[in-house]
């Protein structure tokens, strides 16, 4: 199953949309049937880190939302996704593919001024830069340009194909390209963990900090499976929850639907509300709220 993923995501370029949709929908079956021992829970993922004395204020679990903008039409809805967030007191980080569109200025500062993070989303979201070592070099230099002209410190790789030992070349505080579990992406080697881990490296190399999401991403419940409600992201973080760790999931308002009528490759963003608003009415006072960056620092700094 693994390597007809891999080879799925190597011709995907060729491959029309409504297609790309079908075989995916198509393999998903598969994946969810083979799966279903490790997905969306793996209970083995529990296990908490040695030594692990618990979030900041005693609070019984970490909540971190992220968001990939993955081409202009997530781009442009990020000020709507924004203020849905904010009306119900919650901020988040939006990672933006800095050479695949142009990446407002404006748009970026207004989010770090209302107390947003802003990541970097690869380079081009076209995944050759995997492709080689030397491939990956030759574009360290300009992700670190953009991580520095945007005030960033954090990193996340398109389709979530990381190269952990690669990530030291970057100039980051955390990297946010793995997951604890999830066999319907191509680097499917899931983490076993719902808890952050330091990532070091080698003499002189950077270390970083590592922060898995834990609860499945949107486009593959709701434009691939084609859930209808919020039941599995609802039994991922209540199970999470009980085992008090990082709850960590990817969202995009690419396919974020904030009108009525939903496009091929959307979902009603009100799927999007009700999963805040069951978070906010169940954990109410339980949960540590927090930017990947702040995570990031907690987890750096807990063992001083």
């Amino acid at each position: 199953m693994k390597n007809i993923l891999r080879v799925y995501y190597f011709i995907k370029p060729t491959i029309p949309r409504r297609l790309q949709l079908l075989i995916r929908r198509l393999i998903a079956q598969r994946v969810r049937i083979k799966y279903a021992d490790v997905w969306p829970i793996d209970e083995g993922a529990s296990k908490k880190p040695l030594n692990w004395k618990g979030w900041p204020d005693g609070k019984k679990f970490a909540l971190v939302l992220t968001h990939d903008v993955e081409m202009v039409k997530g781009h442009d809805r990020c000020m709507e996704l924004m203020l849905l967030e904010e009306e119900l007191g919650f901020r988040s980080s939006f990672n933006f593919v800095p050479e695949r569109y142009r990446v407002s200025p404006d748009l970026r500062f207004h989010l770090q001024e209302r107390n947003f993070e802003v990541g970097v989303h690869g380079l081009l979201h076209d995944g050759k830069y995997y492709s080689s070592r030397e491939v990956f070099r030759g574009r360290v230099e300009k992700i670190n340009n953009y991580l520095r002209e945007w005030h960033a410190v954090g990193y996340r790789a398109p389709s979530m194909l990381h190269k952990l030992d690669w990530f030291h070349d970057l100039n980051i505080e955390y990297d946010a390209s793995t997951f604890d579990t999830d066999p319907y992406e191509p680097h499917s080697e899931g983490m076993g963990t719902i808890f952050p881990f330091l990532v070091k490296g080698k003499i002189g190399e950077r270390e970083y900090i590592e922060l898995p999401y834990t609860l499945p991403q949107d486009h593959a419940l709701f434009v691939i499976m084609r859930e209808r409600t919020i039941d599995i992201w609802k039994k991922k973080l209540d199970w999470v929850a009980h085992n008090g760790g990082m709850a960590l999931v990817i969202t995009h308002p690419d396919y974020m639907n904030f009108n009525t009528t939903c496009g091929l490759e959307e979902y009603p963003a009100t799927l999007y509300r009700e999963f805040l608003e069951y978070i906010r009415s169940r954990y109410e006072g339980q949960y540590w709220h927090a930017l990947p960056k702040e995570i990031a620092k907690f987890w750096r700094e807990k063992d001083l």
